[in-house]
């Protein structure tokens, strides 16, 4: 009975719904990181462009990232619905959706920050 007691004390419970929100915080956290990091490096590559006079007009860096953005987001939330999909119609899937993007985002700021490449 002592057992459970401290157990219960050390962990509390916490409802579906509080860890949807909390998953729900970190991604939109995440999101606002990479949606930062996103603007440094698109600025970057637009700043390469224009010092790239060398192949009439920069090497297109900027549009190549926006593509690649565009098509990643596409990728993220497609994929975070196949991995909630394993708790289709239940109380989990927001919080497995919201924890893939999370992840994904994270890695994607990560990457993100790697092509500024002379800082």
């Amino acid at each position: 009975m002592l057992l459970i007691a401290l157990l219960m004390a050390a962990a509390p419970m916490q409802s579906q719904a509080t860890m949807n929100r909390s998953a729900g915080t970190s991604y939109a956290q995440a999101d606002a990181t990479m949606t930062a990091q996103w603007n440094r490096t698109y600025a970057y590559m637009k700043r390469r462009d224009a010092q790239d006079g060398s192949r009439g007009g920069g090497f297109g860096y900027a549009a190549a990232l926006l593509e690649s953005q565009r098509a990643w987001l596409k990728f993220r939330d497609t994929q975070c619905v196949i991995e909630g999909g394993q708790y289709a119609g239940g109380s989990a899937q927001g919080r497995t959706i919201a924890g893939c993007r999370t992840g994904l985002t994270q890695a994607r700021t990560k990457q993100l920050k790697t092509m500024i490449w002379y800082q």
